[in-house]
């Protein structure tokens, strides 16, 4: 049987003052009145069936997650009791997994990214599906051709072919430096890592259990009793044991056998406010407007972001971007917009937890 997993437990920290601790990124509606999540869930569907499809997020969003995707079955969402980063997220799935359908198929998808368009992505998807029921030990990545040398994102090396659709990856590289990223894109041989995988489920905890074996035998007791009358303190005491570490460092980076599927669609990672602003199209001044009501005079290449009725005029400026919410509003460089996530820390210093 097919599973698809969403990952969908992150804070978003970088798109504050809109992303909060008690409504993260993947909740906020800024695309014609949907959520991240919600696009991320139309994406599957024709692929896996709503009894197949699960949601792994933060324990403190599953009542948030529930409203988003009523279709889902509220017992399909996994709230983890504190954020162990993907390789700790995807292991548990597949725990959980393991003890319904332990012949399955699981396929993993993030709920922060733009993807378009749906044929492709789908077909994609199939051929990804495909691969791993020819090659049922391989753990299958997604890869993206590049649109230009980013420096943020990880890369896949692709190798020989072995079907139509996937290739052998020969390695991983993470965020090169702007030298290194030209050098890949112009190569053809290297492609986005998307952050999306498919593999059995099996293959998936084989490959935990000998790179993370202490990570995996933890999530196995968890996983054993995710379902009894474990008290939400026990579960934490769990998770905090457990090594933090992301899929691709502590699993893919060292899998024996890594496959890739090239999806050739319209990707964007939208982990930051630059990002929001390229996924829609400027005005002739390359200002970016996500608000009821903004105007822009006298100037360029600004993003303005609100989620009221409140106006945001931009007034002679240039390359600002101005986020407005109802108790918080940022103002800040495009270049420095990596940096809001590092604020966290001045921000409860000085507010206390009021603002996050």
């Amino acid at each position: 049987m097919r599973h698809a997993v969403i990952m969908a437990g992150g804070s978003g920290t970088r798109l504050w003052p809109l992303s909060r601790r008690l409504r993260p990124k993947q909740l906020l509606r800024l695309f014609d009145g949907k959520s991240l999540l919600q696009l991320s869930r139309d994406r599957l569907r024709g692929l896996f069936e709503p009894e197949h499809t699960w949601v792994i997020t933060s324990a403190a969003y599953v009542d948030l997650v529930a409203k988003e995707l009523p279709d889902i079955p509220r017992e399909n969402l996994i709230g983890e009791p504190i954020g162990r980063d993907t390789a700790n997220a995807i292991g548990l799935a597949a725990a959980l997994l393991h003890r319904r359908d332990p012949d399955g198929t699981m396929a993993v998808f993030t709920a922060d990214h733009l993807i378009s368009p749906q044929d492709k992505f789908a077909a994609a998807i199939e051929s990804g599906l495909r691969a791993v029921d020819q090659h049922p030990a391989a753990l299958v990545t997604f890869g993206v051709t590049p649109d230009g040398p980013k420096t943020g994102y990880g890369y896949i090396h692709r190798g020989k072919s072995v079907t139509p659709d996937a290739f052998e990856v020969l390695e991983f590289k993470e965020k090169p430096s702007a030298d290194l990223a030209r050098q890949y894109v112009e190569s053809g041989d290297y492609l986005w890592n998307s952050g999306m995988f498919a593999w059995r489920i099996a293959a998936i905890r084989e490959q935990l259990e000998l790179h993370l074996p202490e990570n995996a035998a933890a999530l196995d007791r968890l996983a054993e009793n995710w379902n009894d009358s474990s008290s939400d303190d026990e579960r934490r005491r769990g998770f905090e044991s457990l090594k933090r570490i992301s899929i691709d460092f502590g699993v893919m980076e060292k899998a024996p056998r890594v496959l890739m599927v090239e999806m050739l669609c319209r990707w964007r990672d939208l982990g930051s406010w630059s990002a929001i602003a390229e996924s829609r199209e400027p005005d002739s001044e390359s200002n970016v407007a996500i608000a009821a009501n903004a105007l822009f005079e006298d100037a360029d290449h600004n993003l303005i972001v609100s989620d009221s009725d409140h106006l945001v005029i931009a007034l002679g400026v240039s390359d600002l971007v101005i986020v407005h919410s109802d108790d918080a509003t940022l103002i800040c460089h495009r270049d420095r917009v990596e940096q809001v996530r590092d604020l966290a820390d001045a921000r409860i210093k000085n507010f206390g937890r009021r603002f996050e």
